[in-house]
């Protein structure tokens, strides 16, 4: 029987895979949707592109609800502080995703060229406004959000939304941005022809390696900013309360724990060898193994923000004793326990509907093909 702190671990685990399953899978439209007025020149080459991402962008999203729903029910403390503190920023980021079904749905239903510009617009802010702030608020998690607790527990946020903007929460978010561009274009390889292809190749050979670039100029910076330390025994097997520890800062500790676990290094070096291999296979017109490299650059990039933070989830810049982790954040016992056992029933039921569906709806598409009664993308 699985104790509780391996429950914790676990959880923490199975978070992470899902927020790598939601980059990967959501983030390629997303990508596509921020290239919809760079990489398509007319009208039929931006509904080709729609309709490259057509029949997978709503069941993607099935992984961001389902991240969000683990992250409230297995950190309820983290859920709550983040909620409480980037309630504007989330609120933003909705707002951006309200508009790719809307805009899916409505663009093509009038001939009208300003209508469908002005829907064009609308997809790419649907498509660029998410990957920015996901990488804004990584790149503040490694900087600290300004929150602590009061007598019950209840979580303060003493900061702003325009306080999130700090230079290197922005470099964060132009990392994201980046990254899911060129996964996109990657995608867009596997899906068009001629013009199309051809400037996606070439999108995402840049856009790989300006990942690559902004990534590691991240992670130089991150030994001149003030990491996290756990300096007092936690017992993890007791009830979740993040005030029963001390945490000391310490420039660059973000770092310590690829010294501490070598094992680590392999994420940031999976991050940047598949990041070259995307760029090289777009350049070489290998499509579907460029995907599958940025897919990789997509989970070492990840992997990489949460093995530098570990044990930490959420830290707090205001009172660091109070920054969440994965020991002192989490449900009960039992909580966690129940969810393990959903999880291995669905988890695999999802993934095998997504690559299903991928497999049934594989080839390309010509804008020949396109229909033109007004009634789909």
């Amino acid at each position: 029987m699985l104790d509780y702190e391996t429950l914790r671990v676990i959880w923490w685990c199975l978070v992470g895979v899902l927020l790598i399953g939601f980059a990967v899978t959501d983030g390629f439209d997303l990508g596509v949707g921020a290239l919809l007025r760079i990489v398509g020149r007319t009208d039929e080459q931006r509904r080709v592109m729609i309709n490259s991402i057509g029949p997978h962008w709503d069941g993607n999203q099935v992984w961001f609800i389902t991240a969000g729903g683990a992250l409230f029910a297995a950190w309820p403390l983290v859920y709550a502080a983040a909620f409480s503190g980037l309630y504007l920023a989330l609120a933003v980021t909705l707002i951006a995703l309200w508009m790719r079904p809307i805009g899916f749905d409505y663009r093509s239903k009038l001939p009208n060229k300003q209508w469908r510009n002005a829907w064009d617009w609308a997809l790419f802010a649907g498509g660029l406004i998410p990957a920015l702030i996901f990488g804004v608020a990584f790149g503040n998690l490694l900087v600290g959000l300004p929150f602590s607790y009061d007598d019950t527990l209840r979580p303060a946020f003493d900061g702003n939304f325009f306080d999130l903007l700090n230079p290197f929460s922005i470099l964060a978010g132009l990392v994201s941005v980046t990254m899911l561009l060129a996964h996109g274009a990657n995608w867009l390889q596997m899906k068009t022809h001629d013009d199309l292809l051809r400037r996606s190749q070439a999108a995402s050979f840049w856009l790989s390696l300006a990942t690559i670039i902004l990534f590691m100029i991240g992670g130089l910076w991150l030994t001149q900013i003030d990491g996290h330390l756990v300096q007092s025994i936690i017992d993890t097997q007791a009830t979740s309360n993040p005030t029963n520890k001390i945490v000391t800062t310490e420039t660059g500790a973000w770092l310590n724990n690829y010294s501490a676990y070598p094992a680590f290094v392999m994420a940031p070096t999976l991050a940047i060898l598949a990041g070259i291999l995307s760029a090289l296979f777009s350049y070489k017109g290998r499509s579907w193994q460029a995907f599958l490299m940025s897919s990789l650059m997509i989970a070492g990039i990840i992997l990489t923000a949460g093995l530098s933070m570990f044990p930490f989830l959420m830290p707090s810049s205001a009172d660091p004793n109070v920054g969440l982790t994965l020991w002192d954040a989490t449900s009960s016992e039992m909580t966690l326990k129940t969810m393990f056992i959903v999880a291995c029933i669905f988890v695999p039921i999802v993934l095998s509907y997504t690559v299903y569906s991928f497999y049934v709806m594989r080839g390309k598409i010509r804008e020949s093909e396109l229909d033109h009664s007004h009634t789909i993308y």
